[in-house]
């Protein structure tokens, strides 16, 4: 089978992704925000998806660097074949996922492909673990021990600054007419937009690191730059999937944890916006989704445990484990499909 042609059909398949990165991770973001009553769903969903679009084409390329960095594999056909199959697995996870109305993690889903198509193309070593450069001196976060680091880390962030968020603000506003809801409401419209913003920047650079591995492994290019055609596409297609698709997870995330007020809504997405703004800074691809659920599972654990719903805590933490195994496991059968099309 032609290169070109692999190449061609792997970077189509990256772009599928990103549409399914908009409805997963970028409507996560609007979940909050329509359904605390800041913005009808029209409205907060096209908010959402135009600042997702900037943040895309304007956010740089460092998540994208770390992406394209993480394979050791020389370029060629079999590392073409490897991202092939690890796109595949994570859009099919992606949609697997979304239909059962589960919050789960693009960015999981693509490392665990990433890892899965790796290992079982060349071994344990086509990784770069980045284990030797954290035992270095001076010690560094590179590769898999950087990204799987972050992607627990942030969690840990969301959750805690959504706690710290509800506690703090409840002091700030505790003797506050109810009238400043209005300027809550306002401000929460601040809010959505960066935030967005900062999630488009990290999402789309996942898509893009794996668009420059594929046509770099294909001769195409010959340095790791992004070229301007894929980052916008992959914004425009990050932007319709969060427009087209993103009310299945919306409604998990906004309806059914608790009773989500204007308030509630600021506290979660301040917290979740400094954590993916902060993973954009060192270039470190995390899980907008899994941030901002446990942001709200943060402010309401705050506000009154009784009343919010665990058992979705529960799926959702269940679907941030299953995901990375599941996403190799299924990125390693197709790539075992595939091998026999590789040729020499």
């Amino acid at each position: 089978m032609d290169i070109i042609i692999v190449a061609g059909i792997t970077i189509i398949l990256a772009f599928i992704f990103t549409f399914t990165n908009g409805f997963q991770d970028a409507s996560a973001i609007a979940a909050t925000f329509i359904a605390s009553r800041c913005a009808k769903p029209a409205q907060g969903v096209i908010l959402v998806a135009s600042m997702n679009f900037f943040g895309a084409i304007l956010g740089g390329s460092a998540v994208a660097l770390t992406i394209s960095g993480l394979l050791t594999l020389d370029p060629g056909r079999e590392l073409v074949f490897i991202l092939l199959s690890a796109v595949s697995a994570a859009a099919l996870w992606n949609i697997t996922a979304w239909k059962f109305r589960l919050p789960s993690s693009s960015t999981h889903a693509l490392i665990g492909g990433l890892i899965g198509a790796g290992m079982a193309a060349a071994g344990i070593e086509s990784i770069n673990w980045g284990v030797q450069e954290l035992f270095s001196s001076p010690p560094e976060l590179e590769g898999m021990t950087l990204v799987l680091l972050f992607l627990v880390i942030s969690v840990f962030l969301g959750l805690a600054g959504g706690y710290l968020m509800r506690k703090i603000s409840g002091i700030v506003l505790r003797n506050a007419r109810r009238s400043v809801n209005r300027q809550i409401v306002r401000i929460n419209w601040i809010a959505a937009a960066l935030i967005s913003f900062s999630n488009g920047a990290n999402d789309s650079q996942k898509q893009l690191g794996v668009i420059v591995l594929v046509l770099f492994a294909a001769g195409q290019i010959q340095s790791l730059e992004v070229p301007l055609w894929a980052r916008v596409i992959c914004a425009t297609m990050l932007a319709v999937g969060t427009i087209s698709a993103g009310w299945r997870i919306m409604t998990t995330l906004g309806r059914r944890i608790f009773k989500i007020e204007p308030i509630h809504s600021f506290d979660s997405q301040i917290s979740s916006g400094v954590t993916i703004a902060l993973s954009n800074l060192i270039g470190a691809p995390i899980s907008s989704t899994h941030i901002i659920s446990s942001s709200v599972l943060g402010v309401g654990y705050a506000k009154n445990p009784l009343k919010v719903q665990w058992s979705v805590g529960r799926d959702i933490l269940m679907a941030m484990i299953l995901t990375i195994p599941v996403a190799m496991i299924i990125s390693a059968i197709f790539y075992t499909l595939l091998k026999p099309f590789i040729g020499s």
